[in-house]
Order: structure tokens, then C-alpha cells, then sequence
């Protein structure tokens, strides 16, 4: 079996996305190419695909035109992995929850083991390993979610607004870790509406709106010098209350 490291990934190309909903065009047009490092944050308004084109990546929804292009080859069999606004939890122990994720890649029960309270011990949940995962608090258990998809080593991290309607403390919980994540390697690609937190994290910026990709730049000169219109309103419109962190 290929491990994630063996199967090339990147450059990863994504041609002429569409989708529709509702008689809507959710993705209409979207194109992107992305390199093998640092953390990318997608922006944009409230319906604009960026959940959607998220869930086309990782494979959950098939596209109703376009393709993509993961190195020069086909989607891989592992290495990308999808953390959701809300993660669902298995009825079992916070060690539990996080050993599944490794099962998939026929891991050994006592490596699975090992892995699992190391990885614990990084998002500071080690001392709840023995505990219900249902029973954690909203920041504790995007943690845990955050160490279900660390312990698989992803090539590719999707985080779907990660830190929507967590306290200030969890917040800044979940951007340490996104971020030690960050350094190991893995490439990430996140939502938000907090533009201060897209500053914090992002190495680039991507602003989408209605369906497709309106600029793609480097953070500094995306908010310092919006290129698109779109762009620019959406930042004079969301920086006074969203920079509140």
C-alpha cells in the first residue's frame, strides 16, 4: 500500500469547478492552483463555495464540471484530510476517537496507542484521554478533532472555519496548533470570517465570491492592496467588528 508520502499532490490544480444547488450555481468557473506549502485562507461571503469547494477536494461532493490535477496525477487514496465546523464524535473515550484515524492506514494497536497520547499530549487534551469525547466543551473538542486529522501526518489539512463561536482562549488554542501543524509539513487550507485571524495564520489569501476565485495573492498585499472590488468591500465591510478578537 502507498503511504500518503509516496503519491505526488502537488502542484494541485483545480480547472473550471461546477456545481449547482437549488437551481444556483455554487461553484461557477472555479479555478486554483496551489504549491505543496504553508497555509492558504480562503475569504469571502457568506454563500460565495468556499464550504462547498472544500468538500469537492477532499472528495465528499462530486463537481458537476471541471477537474482536478493532484500533481500530475489522480486524487490519492490517503493523505487529505477535512476537519469540519462542527466535528462528529464516536460514543468512546477521547484515545478512542483519536486511534480510529489511524486504522484506515493499518496501523499496529500499540503504535496506535503511542501515537495517540503524544498527539494528545500536543493539543493539551492528554489529561481527558480516558474521558467521553461527547463530554468535551465546543473548544475541546475541535482540538480533538484537530489531533484526529494531526495523528494520520495529512499531506493536505482542509479546516472549514475551525474556530466559529469558540471564546477567545479556544480560539487562540486552535491557531497554535494549526500552526505547529503548519511546521511539520502539511499544507492547509482554511475558512473563516475573521479577517484578524486570516492575517495571523495565512501565508496567502484566496477571496471568493459568487462561485469562483476573484484574487489570489500573498496576505500582506491582498489587505494592504485588494485587487479585486469584490475584495476590497468585503474587507471595508468586515474589518471594524471582525478584527474584535
Amino acid at each position: 500500500m502507498h503511504t500518503p508520502a509516496d503519491v505526488p499532490m502537488f502542484p494541485l490544480r483545480i480547472h473550471d469547478l461546477h456545481w449547482h444547488a437549488g437551481g444556483r450555481a455554487v461553484l461557477d468557473g472555479f479555478s486554483l492552483e496551489l504549491g505543496g506549502e504553508g497555509i492558504t485562507i480562503l475569504l469571502g461571503p457568506n454563500g460565495a463555495g468556499k464550504s462547498v469547494f472544500l468538500r469537492s477536494v477532499c472528495g465528499l461532493l462530486q463537481p458537476d464540471a471541471g477537474h482536478f490535477d493532484w500533481g500530475g496525477g489522480l486524487r490519492p487514496e490517503f493523505g487529505v484530510t477535512m476537519v469540519f465546523q462542527q466535528p462528529k464524535m464516536l460514543r468512546d473515550s477521547v484515545q478512542a476517537n483519536v486511534e480510529l484515524a489511524l486504522r484506515p492506514l493499518r496501523v499496529a494497536a500499540g503504535e496506535r496507542r503511542a501515537r495517540a497520547q503524544a498527539v494528545l499530549e500536543r493539543v493539551g487534551l492528554a489529561h481527558r484521554a480516558g474521558d467521553s469525547a461527547r463530554g468535551l466543551s465546543g473548544g475541546e473538542r475541535q482540538r480533538l478533532a484537530l489531533a484526529r486529522a494531526w495523528i494520520t501526518r495529512p499531506r493536505l489539512l482542509l479546516l472549514d472555519e475551525p474556530t466559529a463561536s469558540l471564546d477567545p482562549s479556544s480560539v487562540d488554542a486552535i491557531e497554535r496548533i494549526v500552526r505547529e501543524i503548519r511546521t511539520e509539513g502539511t499544507r492547509i487550507l482554511m475558512t473563516t470570517h475573521n479577517l484578524g485571524q486570516a492575517m495571523r495564520l495565512a501565508d496567502d489569501v484566496v477571496f471568493i465570491d459568487a462561485g469562483r476565485v476573484c484574487e489570489h495573492a500573498p496576505v500582506q498585499r491582498f489587505f494592504a492592496r485588494p485587487a479585486s472590488t469584490a475584495a476590497r468591500l468585503y474587507i471595508q465591510g468586515e474589518l471594524p467588528w471582525r478584527m474584535a478578537f
